[in-house]
């Protein structure tokens, strides 16, 4: 991995509790760093995030801080900080559509925004945004960071919003703070969210739970471990830029069909499938440009697709009956 030289001593992540961010904040906790780990969801009341962080909170140089970044006082937590890693925000492309959309714009645009003026307000050299693959929409191609962006869903306009956001802190004259944007595409791993393609696949091979599988299975996603995502992430702490935007993919962009067939694979176990319509926001296909990746960060993904999904097995496999009901509770994003 790359070593995360420069970052400072003491480091922010927001979304701490989630998939990425608890990965995240394990990697720098690691590499000694005193990590501020913000997010809304507490270990005390949610389960998720109790087992999400439940390797970081051993650590001293953990401060964990439950707090809404909509309305926090950002200012006295920010106190010291060199580089904030902006990893919160609601996900989820079919969510984002009817009464929850005020959430996402909340979440993903408000608080960004009040991130970005507390960064600056406290002096913070670098804040690296988690972006989204979604702000592309439709690609008939690899697609590259200055391909025009037309997002078909409420959640890929908030995060191109977001985006937005960061590149106009980072070039407004006079501002002192520099941003990377990093454009995930599909990310899995232990501890992937509730609801996700993989881990639903992998939990009904596992359990004989039935999964819906949104339109005919030939839709292709670039898939990304979460392993490497984290590499990308610190990378693009320290590279030498203003504002930038850059894509992290997984390397190959596969149909859902073979997902399918490779948690069967590495199961051994056949995974129940159900046939449901295609449904609004679900693009064709998405698959990275990762040329910009490589010169600017050096990345290169480590994890394919069949290696990363049986680890991610054996990891659901070893969780508590409890851990897995809970993330079989939400099949909405298998598509």
């Amino acid at each position: 991995m790359v070593e995360p030289a420069g970052l400072g001593d003491r480091v922010m992540v927001t979304g701490a509790a989630g998939f990425i961010g608890s990965h995240l904040v394990d990697a720098l906790l690691a590499r000694g760093h005193e990590v501020i780990a913000v997010d809304r969801r507490s270990v005390h009341n949610d389960q998720l995030a109790a087992a999400n962080l439940a390797r970081a909170i051993e650590y001293e140089r953990l401060r964990l801080h439950s707090v809404e970044l909509a309305t926090a006082d950002l200012d006295v937590l920010l106190t010291g900080a060199d580089t904030v890693f902006h990893l919160a925000g609601v996900p989820g492309v079919r969510g984002s559509w009817g009464p929850r959309f005020g959430d996402y714009v909340t979440s993903n645009v408000i608080a960004t925004q009040r991130v970005l003026a507390a960064c600056e307000h406290a002096g913070v050299r670098r804040v690296v945004f988690a972006s989204s693959s979604s702000v592309y929409g439709m690609a008939s191609r690899p697609s590259r960071e200055g391909d025009w962006t037309g997002p078909i869903s409420p959640y890929g306009v908030t995060k191109l919003a977001a985006e937005h956001l960061c590149l106009a802190h980072a070039t407004r004259p006079g501002s002192g703070l520099t941003v990377a944007a990093l454009r995930y595409f599909t990310v899995y791993g232990p501890r992937q969210r509730p609801g996700m393609a993989i881990n639903q696949v992998l939990l009904g091979a596992l359990t004989g739970t039935e999964v819906p599988l949104y339109g005919n299975g030939r839709q292709r996603r670039e898939f990304t471990y979460v392993d490497d995502i984290v590499t990308a992430t610190l990378a693009a702490a320290v590279v030498e830029v203003t504002a930038a935007v850059v894509n992290v993919g997984g390397g190959c962009s596969v149909r859902l069909c073979e997902v399918v067939r490779l948690a069967h694979e590495v199961t051994a176990r056949p995974v129940p499938i159900i046939d449901a319509d295609l449904q609004a926001g679900d693009v064709m296909a998405t698959q990275a440009d990762l040329t910009l990746a490589r010169r600017m960060l050096g990345y290169r993904p480590s994890v394919g697709l069949q290696e990363g999904m049986a680890r991610q097995a054996r990891w659901l496999a070893g969780l508590p009956d409890s851990l897995r009901r809970l993330l079989l509770s939400n099949q909405s994003e298998v598509s």
